[in-house]
């Protein structure tokens, strides 16, 4: 679908256009389909009348907007991959781990364990899927500068002995867990499917988010295919940046789109995306907990998953499930430790 004369059968479609088209990550059927009339005009300098017509050609080439039974529906879903934590009382509590074609936003106050768990799944991600793992790369949005290769060789180093030896197998390393040098080489091995940028700014954040869908739809035929975006944190320049009553709209409309581009990496490329956000407390609250996520109702519909974070005695962590569309309100232990993210 990719191909250049694929989007040149498409009406006002030239061969200037296609590549307009395409160096701006519109290089499928799929990805016309699912994109705006405006979107598509300023990117392929096309009238709005022009680029609904090219839209409307694509879902018909895409067989993309119609409805559907309940039946495929399901069948559809069986498509889905579920990203394990590896900590048995979460992924319970998860339905088997973090979906991918979903967003998972994860919030709690500074020192929670947020960035713990981005980290951890960028290393699960990439484990045989007999080990919970979706046998994937990672796409890391840095905006908080939290993303530390150290921590990746903790938590590689933390796992089973069995899950290593596996790993070593597969990505043809020779040696056994636990020596240095081979521990080395998979540390590198493992940094090398993990692709960091920083964000500056909340533009250059959202500008990421356009390059992650190039980057993880150029990765669909390789050996590990992007399975996992995170965004760490999606939040953090908009509230910089955007300060009071007076700019609480165009923040809100911004971040909207920015959720929606990264909803549209997860469902075109089967891919996990996985949030985090900052808290805010509600001087008002007198009973209850008074940590509210930042990003109002805007972050709340648009995030499939929301998990709440929040500290226990010492290293332990209460994991809470506050919402999801098909799974039960829920709460779970577990403990942030050198070797990881691991079980009560």
């Amino acid at each position: 679908m990719a191909a250049e004369a694929d989007l040149e059968d498409l009406p006002g479609v030239g061969p200037a256009t296609a590549e307009k088209l395409r160096d701006n990550g519109f290089d499928s059927y799929q990805g016309l389909a699912v994109a705006s009339p405006g979107e598509l005009s300023n990117t392929a300098d096309v009238g709005e009348s022009t680029a609904a017509d090219i839209i409307q050609a694509a879902r018909e080439a895409a067989d993309i907007g119609g409805f559907e039974s309940g039946a495929q529906v399901l069948e559809r879903r069986e498509q889905i991959g579920k990203l394990s934590f590896n900590i048995p009382e979460i992924d319970d509590l998860l339905g088997g781990g973090v979906e991918t074609q979903s967003i998972t936003e994860v919030y709690g106050e500074f020192g929670a364990g947020k960035s713990q768990v981005t980290h951890q799944l960028a290393v699960n991600v990439q484990l045989p899927k007999e080990h919970g793992g979706l046998h994937g790369s990672v796409i890391f949005v840095d905006s908080e500068d939290t993303f530390r290769p150290e921590r990746i060789d903790d938590m590689i180093r933390g796992l089973d002995d069995e899950i290593i030896a596996d790993v070593l197998e597969e990505r043809e390393i020779e040696g056994e867990p636990g020596d240095d040098d081979t521990m080395d080489e998979l540390l590198e091995s493992f940094l090398d499917k993990i692709h960091v940028a920083k964000a500056f700014n909340s533009n250059h954040q959202i500008l990421l988010a356009e390059k992650a869908k190039d980057l993880a739809s150029e990765s669909q035929d390789d050996d590990y295919p992007v399975r996992l975006l995170c965004v760490d944190s999606l939040t953090a320049h908009f509230r910089a940046e955007y300060v009071g009553r007076g700019e609480l709209a165009e923040r809100q409309q911004k971040l909207n789109k920015h959720l929606h581009d990264l909803m549209r990496v997860g469902d075109l490329n089967n891919t996990a995306v996985l949030v985090t956000n900052q808290v805010a407390s509600n001087p008002d609250s007198f009973f209850g907990d008074p940590t509210q996520p930042i990003g109002g109702n805007i972050l709340g519909h648009t995030s499939t998953f929301r998990v709440y974070i929040r500290k226990s005695k010492g290293n332990k962590r209460v994991f809470k499930l506050v919402d999801a569309p098909n799974l039960a309100d829920g709460e779970a232990i577990m403990r942030v430790q050198d070797e990881g993210l691991k079980p009560e």
